[in-house]
């Protein structure tokens, strides 16, 4: 079978897969499939996994202002997070099943890793240009390392996962770890690399981690929202076959179910998620963004 995929327009990336092995990109399937290592799920733990002030909602905090948020949240990891600023805010918002913990500073990146024995073999960042209310214009997929983030999450993994072999995803703000996920990012695969999947699918069925990497380059993935409460349609294949062979386009996802009332959609407040363009070249990513914005204009 192929890797495990909810969403129809990534399948693009893994259809091509056979193996028998249970690869997944959803974290309600790591949960159940890694249940020795399924309490990465709990924020909490990994909060004061790494030292910060942290504790569930009716403890006090001995400082204000600090960040409060579900202690576990498999879909929608950010719905319910806010500052919390004062004492009497803090009461206000009071919510079971949250927590609080200090608020970081520094810059807001997701990193894939590949895991051997809590041993990381490979590293890739990706941070977020934000558009507001919890949008995004685009995202860049480095090509370089990131130093701390490698030190500190590489040391945190050896100490926390030394059994577990696999992707894994840490979230961090100023290179402390926010969140902790089983599986990798399936946004842009196809910008890790030629060989890339066929790598990962050999860390599942073998244990091992042989990905040359030789050719990396950096990589955007650039998100098109429109208004939310519109009723949209699928661009025509010819579109979407067009842009997809523009120089610099790597791939082109509808990500939204057509037959599916907007409401039943779980989008940001900013807008609905109508496509996403990845690429070598932010350009040819922006203006086949422009493309596609002027079809869905048309037909919304």
């Amino acid at each position: 079978m192929p890797i495990h995929e909810a969403d129809p327009w990534r399948l693009q990336y893994f259809a091509r897969v056979e193996t028998a092995a249970d690869i997944t990109t959803e974290d309600a399937d790591a949960w159940q499939w890694y249940p020795a290592h399924r309490w990465v799920y709990d924020k909490l733990a990994v909060a004061l996994s790494q030292g910060l002030d942290a504790g569930p909602h009716g403890t006090p905090p001995p400082r204000f202002p600090v960040f409060s948020k579900p202690i576990t949240n498999l879909k929608g990891m950010g719905v319910g997070s806010r500052v919390v600023h004062s004492k009497a805010d803090y009461e206000r918002h009071y919510a079971p099943g949250h927590f609080w913990m200090t608020l970081l500073e520094g810059r807001h990146v997701s990193s894939d890793l590949a895991v051997v024995d809590g041993e990381p073999r490979w590293w890739r960042h990706v941070t977020g240009k934000p558009a507001g209310e919890g949008t995004f214009d685009y995202w860049i997929v480095h090509a370089e390392p990131d130093p701390e983030i490698e030190a500190r999450g590489g040391a945190w993994v050896r100490r926390h996962l030394a059994d577990y072999t696999g992707m894994l995803n840490l979230e961090t703000i100023g290179a402390t770890i926010i969140e902790v996920h089983l599986r990798f990012a399936d946004q842009w695969p196809d910008l890790y690399g030629a060989g890339w999947v066929e790598a990962v699918v050999r860390l599942y069925e073998s244990g091992v981690w042989d990905f040359a990497d030789a050719d990396r380059r950096g990589g955007y993935s650039v998100v098109l929202f429109g208004p939310n409460g519109v009723r949209y349609r699928h661009p025509p294949t010819p579109l979407l076959d067009e842009i997809k062979r523009s120089p610099g386009v790597s791939s082109v996802q509808i990500t939204f179910h057509e037959e599916l009332p907007p409401e039943r959609h779980s989008m940001p407040p900013g807008g609905f998620r109508l496509a996403v363009v990845n690429g070598f070249d932010l350009a040819a990513a922006l203006a086949a963004r422009e493309r596609l914005k002027e079809h869905f204009l048309q037909s919304g």
